[in-house]
């Protein structure tokens, strides 16, 4: 077993489409960040868009003159609570013998803080629907909790998550920290785990999902996020996080080379401060899709990762309006291996 990087050779990416029963502050401006991210995505590699209504989906693209016909677009139709498919997407894993497997995990809401009633169904349909390549294999985790944005790995064998998120309570509460981490090196072929048990972002609600505060960009570099103002009251625990950070080794026993991105100028949606983090980008084939403040910041993280990435174009995509949702890029998408489908 081996569930691969992020930067190997991809096969598609998925989204999951929004629509007006789903939980966004300004639907219109989400629609537009979605429409700009489907064209992002399809410079790169092909496009999977699961949607509750495909007609619908085509409307929202036409109202913003993005036509998905000449481009690798696929669509497949599905019921959905929300549109996150980091976290209700499977989980790719090559097999010992070669296979080409999808895991289904549990997705109950974030620990049970939403309705996940759809959402944890969409990727058992969508297979059923034929949305993968007739040789990838369905592996139901039940009842294993986890999130795909909860994880990072470095393909190797090394996967980085937060104590704080997989031992949370309404997840896995019934195992110890020692139990999910065997669970784990077994469902995705892992040789360990390195723990953050610091670190945070005020405004997050996953309970400290990775893919905003460290993430691998190869098997010895990490990029992370970090914050500068004492001030701020993300200032502890990031600066916490930095030097649990500088004591991880890698497998050959040297200290990681650490790449710092700035944390974003502090948003808010009416009085609630939102959780942006460049840490939030996605790897693509060739490339890296970096969500956007419209900040002079965007450029000092793209540069950043442009260190960690140096044979990939690093893109920025205006990704403010996720925000409303207290989720980024990498929140809303899924990629998947070649072969894949």
């Amino acid at each position: 077993m081996r569930i691969p990087a992020e930067w190997e050779k991809q096969g598609f990416v998925q989204l999951t489409w929004p629509h007006a029963d789903t939980e966004w502050y300004d639907l219109p401006h989400v629609l537009d960040c979605y429409v700009n991210v489907a064209r992002s995505i399809t410079r790169y590699e092909p496009l999977l868009i699961v949607t509750r209504d495909i007609d619908e989906c085509r409307a929202d693209m036409a109202a913003r003159g993005f036509d998905p016909s000449p481009l690798p677009i696929s669509f497949v139709q599905c019921p959905l609570n929300d549109t996150w498919a980091r976290d209700h997407g499977a989980i790719s894993v090559h097999g010992d013998n070669g296979e080409k497997l999808v895991l289904d995990f549990v997705f109950n809401g974030w620990g049970l803080k939403f309705g996940s009633d759809l959402d944890n169904q969409i990727t058992r349909n969508i297979f059923r629907d034929g949305a993968f390549a007739k040789d990838v294999k369905y592996v139901d985790m039940r009842p294993f909790v986890l999130e795909g944005g909860s994880i990072d790995t470095d393909g190797a064998g090394t996967l980085i998550a937060t104590s704080e998120c997989l031992c949370s309570l309404n997840r896995n509460e019934y195992m110890s920290r020692q139990e999910i981490e065997a669970h784990l090196c077994k469902a995705l072929g892992l040789r360990r785990i390195l723990w953050l048990d610091h670190g945070g972002i005020v405004g997050d609600d996953t309970d400290s999902h990775v893919d905003i505060l460290a993430r691998f960009c190869s098997e010895d570099t990490i990029a992370y996020t970090t914050c500068d103002d004492p001030s701020d009251p993300n200032y502890g625990p990031l600066k916490a996080m930095e030097e649990q950070l500088r004591t991880f080794r890698t497998l050959n026993g040297k200290p990681y080379r650490l790449i710092p991105l700035p944390l974003p100028d502090a948003m808010y949606l009416d009085d609630y401060r939102l959780p942006g983090s460049y840490a939030n980008f996605l790897v693509v084939n060739g490339a890296v899709l970096m969500p956007g403040a419209a900040s002079a910041k965007d450029d000092i993280a793209a540069a950043q990762l442009q260190k960690a990435f140096p044979g990939r174009k690093v893109e920025v995509i205006d990704c403010r309006a996720l925000l409303s949702g207290h989720g980024g890029l990498h929140c809303i998408t899924m990629n998947y291996p070649e072969g894949w489908r």
